[in-house]
């Protein structure tokens, strides 16, 4: 249960994805584009999105995988309350999750 704990907590309601996008500050580079809005909350939540033009579900789920790979490293060294969504991109499928790594510190670096 300890360990369940300490992990971040994911977006999963259409609503907080889009409040993400209508109020929160972005940042996009052709791997990924990161969406960042503060909340009240005490943690750190995210979600990813792939949209068909990523595309088959082969290479859309190769997407998600390569970013959540990548916020695994990233999201634990973070703090404060924020809800942050990924968006992937066309070229994300063929990216190393160290590359896309990269670009999501870098995107948190500018937008936090």
């Amino acid at each position: 249960m300890e360990k369940r704990e300490k992990q971040n907590k994911k977006l999963t309601l259409n609503c907080e994805f889009k409040r993400a996008y209508y109020k929160g500050k972005y940042k996009a580079s052709p791997l990924l584009v990161t969406y960042v809005l503060k909340t009240r909350r005490k943690k750190i939540r995210y979600g990813v999105t792939t949209s068909k033009k990523v595309g088959n579900a082969v290479l859309r789920n190769r997407a998600r995988r390569v970013i959540n790979a990548a916020a695994r490293e990233v999201l634990p060294s973070l703090s404060g309350s924020y809800d942050i969504v990924f968006v992937a991109r066309s070229a994300t499928p063929g990216a190393k999750s160290q590359d896309v790594r990269r670009v999501m510190q870098s995107h948190l670096e500018k937008l936090l």
